[in-house]
């Protein structure tokens, strides 16, 4: 990094990269700031998001978002996608630990911490449990766009409720 540019303008920089779609230059600049700057945590993000996303590298971009909430626990963009890598991976364990803390970050949107904890739990096939997520989502839920959705998830688990029910049949 040379001497007249700071960390935030090279961030910046990467950032209008990967924006523009110049992967390989966003990862050069991502990777110049955590040379220069161990301690920055958005890099971190930024390359757990490209590692997520572009690459299919789950394992190095959990290590990134890991490193990013070790850096800054109070990052709240970093909770989400985290959340769903763990759930991507099947880290039972970890699923509930990062949502707890989540929910605890001021800035995260509780409702999208809530449906990944609702599809987390009906990808176990608890479907109760699921329910009361997506519930909990759809109370916390302040965008129009995404009450559909929550409504779609909560009609499909009713459905799947009543589909494992037992068939009691009346002989007459």
């Amino acid at each position: 990094m040379d001497i007249y540019t700071t960390v935030e303008e090279k961030y910046l920089q990467a950032i209008e990269e990967l924006h523009w779609g110049e992967l390989p230059k966003a990862l050069q600049y991502f990777n110049e700031i955590i040379v220069f700057d161990p301690d920055y945590a958005r890099a971190y993000f930024q390359l757990g998001n490209i590692y997520q996303n572009h690459f299919k590298d789950y394992k190095t971009a959990g290590y990134y978002y890991k490193r990013c909430i070790e850096l800054d626990a109070d990052f709240p963009e970093v909770y989400k996608p985290y959340l769903e890598l763990v759930i991507t991976l099947k880290m039972h364990k970890l699923v509930k630990q990062v949502a707890e803390k989540a929910l605890l970050v001021p800035g995260v949107y509780e409702a999208h911490i809530y449906e990944c904890l609702g599809l987390h739990a009906e990808q176990q096939q608890n479907f109760a449990e699921a329910a009361n997520y997506f519930k909990k989502a759809e109370l916390f839920n302040a965008v129009q766009d995404e009450q559909s959705t929550l409504q779609e998830h909560q009609n499909r688990i009713k459905n799947k409720m009543n589909s494992t029910k037992a068939m009691i049949y009346d002989l007459q």
